[in-house]
């Protein structure tokens, strides 16, 4: 999929993320956050002046969240994504009020929505993981010039097809049909069982 249509998948399909910001000490805070908007240029949620989120993404506009769906764990599809806030005021509040006609239960009114503030996440980057595919499925996206930040584990030139790993490998994602083996990244489930194994080392973790 593309980058809007996870985008898309957040706010629809999820819609209630765990959101994760730091205090004054610098310590992770996290609260449940809805996600109220999404377009090309990002995702939007909002939160009242007078709460402490407020007051932390206002000095530190830095966030982090994760959302799944799912009946159960083998089911469940989740989205992780980090990235840079920035306030747009009620710029977009009716239009939220509009698609998310519950928050007019806790906002019955023009004046009790006063305090209330629209946040943009306009640079990030995410990844998608699908527990319910075999093997497991993920995808790395970005937008707004956000940089991928996840790292993943690579067979190096020391390898020589003793295909220990293979043989480990949870998910069968590794490939030994050639003289280097290989991991399908998008198969990975990242579990380091392959570098552990490895006798000569030739298996680390990078950042792409």
């Amino acid at each position: 999929m593309n980058t809007e249509k996870y985008l898309q998948m957040i706010q629809q399909d999820i819609h209630s993320v765990v959101f994760a910001t730091t205090d004054e000490n610098h310590y992770p805070v996290t609260c449940v956050i809805d996600i109220m908007l999404s377009d090309r240029d990002g995702l939007y949620f909002l939160t009242a002046k007078g709460k402490n989120l407020y007051e932390r993404l206002k000095n530190r506009p830095i966030i982090s969240f994760t959302g799944m769906k799912g009946a159960d764990t083998l089911s469940c599809k989740s989205i992780t994504l980090r990235g840079e806030v920035r306030e747009i005021g009620q710029k977009r509040l009716s239009e939220i009020f509009e698609k998310n006609p519950y928050m007019k239960a806790i906002y019955p009114t023009g004046e009790s929505r006063m305090a209330l503030t629209v946040f943009h996440i306009y640079r990030g980057s995410g990844e998608y993981f699908d527990l319910s595919r075999k093997p497991v499925y993920r995808e790395q996206f970005s937008f707004g010039g956000g940089q991928n930040h996840a790292s993943y584990f690579f067979v190096t030139d020391k390898c020589n097809s003793c295909k220990r790993c293979a043989k480990i490998c949870p998910q069968n994602c590794i490939d030994v049909s050639s003289h280097t083996a290989k991991i399908q990244q998008k198969h990975c489930l990242h579990c380091g069982n392959c570098k552990e194994i490895c006798p000569l080392q030739a298996i680390e973790r990078r950042t792409l």
